[in-house]
């Protein structure tokens, strides 16, 4: 009794506590998405969810418990002794004591016995085919685990869950393969077999696992069943089926979803009773079955009839995901699979409907003694042996024999459609391609002409920028710079705005300065790192009361030096007084907003704090004393009320709430600070790009934006995001398993405020078309976000690079070509930090040549991203591909061609003619030595005119407490290197030999025959 009420007690914490667990993040949540302006999007997928858990568990333990009910009623009593299996059991016993005996008979001799209304079934086939049953509930609890497993560890990064593994034959191989090869699965699914088969009471706790565990994992996919109700044509087909893509987007998915859920449902349920009835009457331990009575026959038909309609499902979608294929010589549906597989298939999903339709029609019009009853086990016979001969040898065989032979010819039309398709998938259609053959006709009047460009070459590469930030800017241990991001601003010119170096060297003809200019530049938001503050100091009251949020942030030209060889600042320190920042000039002052710039929101701040307390926030230092500040912005969740406190202290697991003093009426909490967490959050259905960017700008300039509060802040996250699939036909997956991306999205967050907005940039995405219409009042046009912040867009790093990727092989457009694989291009590396790697992506401000700028009457340097190309285990130039992102031409992208038949110099090749000068390399040799080294930065291409630029700085850094400086640029232009100590030196060497100034370093070099 003492024990039972224990029992009961123990029920009752458990529940209460999973009650409070489940409440309060509820309430928790539904606080947060009401503060951020979204709870429209929280509730429809909580119900979505909600809505397909209860759906699928529901109809799964229904049908599982209400099938394992009727197997325990029609199933054998344990003291069944029919005569039958009395003579079975004497024939049984006299057989085991001739097996003992010297006089044991041949097998040709046993005596078979009487074939009656039953089948019975003896140990030597009733062990066998128990154990094989209960193995393959076994897999199945290993097979359903792994992906549960899967889902509850996928990464928070990635835009939506990838469909799980079906249940088909191959798949059932290769766990076969995975339990003989690793021993503790062997153990478990061995460990379950034999449970079962002692305890078949487990039939229905298994039940209900499987049928909870099907409800978590299908409400996982409530992206995709949203997806399925709202979709939007792509209209556009591909071509083996002639259906619209969207079919494969938004409706297969589904499909395969339900595959997953109903065969693993009916197979378990299938296997449940037919153990059930083979473990009744004691079978095993009387080493006879009496056989399956008319009722169980009757039974097992109408489960096994439900069984074959959903294998008939599968193999109905099996030819629709031919379009992924991987079996011939480029992706998706090859000839073998066109012509051997397709009607394959498709015979097997006639096949198994028929079989299917004669079990369910035998289930409703039962007979015992039917004279077509032996039809069912030959049918099941002939589909196996089809199966394995349609399914498996036939395509083999027309592979091997039919198209190896004749590859090209077969294949020639599938590969055009996977070329067509994958450039449709990644946007490459969109690339203009045109010829560039540089000229090396650069001249002084051209450097001129574009001075901007010239002015805006990056000589600062963002990790020495970094790491001089931490040694002079980060002011306190608790500040830290996360990252430092290229941005572009339009400034007012003074003096130190254009000056190149901390020198004055002898200076080109300017062009005449302009009221403002675009300036490329390098911003980092100063964030509080909490993890840094003294361990002594890390206390319940500093971590969420008083250390709060960063202050201000750090602006540098990526061009100019200042004395020593350090960067310049635009914006820099904390001042201290009204104006928060240090700045270079008035001019910058006016053209850079500044405010009060508090960071509560950032890259960093994974703290939750409570802000609006009797205790002040720290809000930045100054001298030996610190300044302190009390948040008013729009962010946080009131808890003044005591239900509140209770509400979020059991969310937060922090009880500290509960108990402190400090709090007041107004006192509130902010929390899912970090900006990535916080968009997640919003919107976990898109891919997000991995380098936020900070942005400063007056987002509500007439002060009549109700999206952008003020308070004098005006600082603000930008973060690119993705629309995705792995579902696009016929297009090749990348590294990551998307063969459909873009850039369709742009996210603006609130650094002091927290608010969100989401912008939509690619209005043509059928994706973000079916989003918008899933949730209106997530999305808003491109056209709402203040031009202020409209002019920092720019065309993002990570979807780049997936083009890039892709278009090493996809620029082959040719068939031919494409099998040949004889025009694949690479990505050439450069020596940074004395290591080789690839070249980056990196901005540039310069005019893209023979290319005018849309909406104005003349060409204009613009914002561009840029990436060079060599061919595929060569390493001269061979083509770059420019992406813009200013005004109207933003997303349009320019692919450039180099002649073949003559050679333009690779960053490889510069790298290598830089490391053979004597002089230069002598050079680099003397600074790497006592305690320094000489760090070789970014090599940049840079196109001018006609005629392309290369660009490398050069930083010294201590191999302790390192602070590096710029100490040399080198230029190369056509067959000259030059060393100087400032570019505007370099370049003087270049285009003005003769007046080249002491300290530069010119060495002619050899024009070089291009490799053959």
């Amino acid at each position: 009794m003492f024990w039972k009420w224990c029992f009961r007690l123990l029920i009752v914490f458990l529940g209460l506590w999973l009650l409070l667990t489940v409440g309060s993040r509820l309430g928790a949540e539904i606080f947060w998405f009401q503060e951020v302006g979204y709870l429209q999007v929280f509730l429809l997928r909580i119900v979505t969810q909600g809505a397909l858990w209860v759906m699928v568990a529901g109809v799964s333990v229904t049908y599982l418990l209400g099938n394992l009910v009727i197997a325990q009623r029609l199933k054998y009593v344990q003291s069944l002794k029919i005569e039958q299996v009395r003579s079975e059991e004497a024939e049984l016993s006299s057989e085991l004591k001739d097996f003992l005996s010297p006089q044991y008979p041949r097998r040709d001799e046993i005596r078979t016995p009487d074939t009656r209304s039953f089948k019975p079934l003896r140990l030597h086939w009733l062990l066998p085919l128990a154990l094989a049953l209960s193995l393959l509930v076994g897999l199945m609890l290993g097979h359903y685990g792994q992906i549960a497993s899967s889902y509850w560890y996928y990464p928070l990064n990635k835009a939506s869950l990838p469909l799980p593994l079906l249940l088909r034959p191959e798949t059932i191989w290769q766990l076969g393969k995975q339990i003989i090869s690793q021993v503790w699965y062997f153990s478990l699914v061995g460990g379950v077999a034999i449970a079962i088969l002692i305890y078949p009471q487990l039939f229905a706790a298994i039940a209900i696992i499987f049928s909870v565990g099907f409800g978590w994992m299908l409400s996982q996919h409530w992206a995709k069943v949203l997806q399925y109700f709202h979709p939007t044509p792509f209209n556009n087909t591909e071509p083996l089926f002639g259906r619209d893509i969207s079919f494969y987007i938004f409706s297969l998915p589904v499909g395969e979803l339900l595959e997953f859920w109903l065969m693993g449902l009916f197979l378990y349920g299938f296997l449940a009773v037919t153990l059930t009835y083979l473990l009744s009457a004691d079978s095993l331990s009387r080493g006879i079955f009496p056989g399956f009575s008319p009722q169980q026959q009757r039974h097992l038909c109408g489960m096994g009839g439900l069984l074959m309609l959903v294998v008939a499902l599968s193999y109905w979608l099996s030819r629709y995901e031919l379009v992924y294929s991987s079996r011939g010589v480029s992706y998706g549906a090859s000839y073998t699979d066109v012509t051997a597989q397709l009607p394959a298939y498709t015979v097997l999903f006639v096949l198994a409907v028929a079989i299917a339709i004669y079990l369910l029609w035998r289930t409703f019009f039962w007979r015992s003694k039917s004279k077509y009853r032996r039809l069912v086990f030959y049918g099941l016979g002939i589909y196996l042996v089809m199966v394995v001969a349609a399914g498996y040898v036939l395509p083999t065989a027309v592979q091997y024999l039919v198209v190896e032979p004749n590859e090209l010819q077969r294949e020639q039309p599938y590969i055009q459609r996977t070329i067509a398709l994958t450039r449709q998938a990644f946007d490459l259609e969109a690339i203009n391609a045109r010829t560039f053959n540089p000229q090396g006709r650069l001249t002084e009047a051209d450097i001129k002409e574009n001075a901007l460009t010239i002015r805006n070459i990056r000589l600062w590469d963002e990790r020495p920028l970094l790491e001089t930030n931490r040694q002079l800017q980060q002011i306190r241990p608790y500040y830290r710079f996360p990252d430092a991001d290229v941005d572009r601003y339009t400034l007012e010119p003074d003096v130190t705005t254009r000056r190149p170096t901390a020198q004055k060297p002898p200076a080109l003809e300017q062009k005449p300065v302009e009221a403002t200019e675009r300036r490329q530049v390098l911003i980092s938001a100063r964030e509080l790192d909490y993890s840094a503050v003294p361990q002594q100091a890390q206390t319940w009251v500093n971590r969420n009361l008083i250390y709060t949020h960063g202050f201000g942030f750090t602006l540098s030209p990526v061009n100019t030096v200042g004395p020593g060889g350090l960067p310049e600042y635009f914006v820099k320190d904390i001042s201290g007084d009204r104006n928060a920042l240090s700045t270079s000039s008035e001019g910058i002052r006016d053209s850079v907003p500044i405010g009060q710039p508090r960071i509560y929101y950032g890259e960093i701040t994974n703290t939750y704090v409570m802000t609006g307390t009797k205790v002040k926030e720290l809000d930045y230092p100054s001298g030996s004393e610190n300044v302190y500040n009390k948040y008013d912005g729009r962010g946080g969740i009131k808890i003044g009320s005591a239900w509140r406190r209770w509400l979020f202290a059991t969310y937060l697991k922090d009880w500290q709430m509960i108990l402190t003093q400090d709090f007041l009426p107004e006192t509130k909490v902010l929390f899912r600070r970090n900006i990535n967490q916080r968009i997640r959050a919003i919107a976990p259905f898109l891919k997000f790009d991995s380098d936020p960017y900070l942005v400063a700008a007056d987002a509500n300039f007439d002060k009549n934006n109700q999206d952008f509060p003020t308070n004098q802040s005006y600082l603000y996250w930008m973060i690119d995001a993705y629309t995705t699939s792995d579902r696009y036909p016929y297009s090749d997956t990348n590294g990551d398993n998307i063969n459909y991306i873009r850039n369709s999205v742009k996210v603006v967050i609130d650094a002091y405020h927290g608010t969100v907005n989401f912008y939509i940039a690619d209005p043509n995405d059928p994706i973000i078309a079916t989003w918008s219409a899933i949730f209106p009042n997530l999305f808003k046009p491109l056209s709402a976000m203040p031009v202020s912040l409209r002019s920092h867009i720019r065309y993002p790093v990570d979807f780049f690079k997936i083009q890039c990727e892709r278009l090493m092989i996809y620029h082959m457009t040719d068939a031919q070509v494409f099998y040949n694989q004889e025009d694949q291009w690479q990505i050439p590396n450069e020596i940074y930090g004395g290591e080789a790697r690839p070249v980056e992506p990196y901005y540039l401000i310069t005019s893209l040549p023979t290319v005018p700028f849309v909406g104005t009457a003349s060409r204009r340097e613009e914002f561009i991203l840029l990436l060079p190309y060599t061919p595929r285990q060569r390493t001269n130039l061979i083509a770059w591909l420019a992406a813009r992102s200013d005004g109207q031409n933003y997303g349009k992208l320019l692919l450039y061609v180099f002649p073949k038949e003559r050679l333009v110099y690779g960053p490889e090749q510069i790298e290598a003619r830089i490391n053979q000068d004597p002089v230069i390399s002598q050079q680099i040799s003397l600074w790497n030595r006592q305690g320094s080294r000489a760090i070789q930065g970014n090599l940049l291409v840079i196109p001018i005119e006609q005629s392309l630029l290369y660009v490398e700085p050069i930083y010294l850094e201590a191999t302790q407490n390192s602070l590096p400086t710029l100490v040399r640029v080198v230029v190369a232009y056509e067959n000259r290197i030059v060393m100087a100590q400032t570019l505007e030196q370099a370049l003087q060497a270049i285009f003005k030999p003769e007046v080249t100034p002491a300290p530069a370093i010119i060495r002619p070099v050899e024009e070089a025959a291009p490799p053959s």
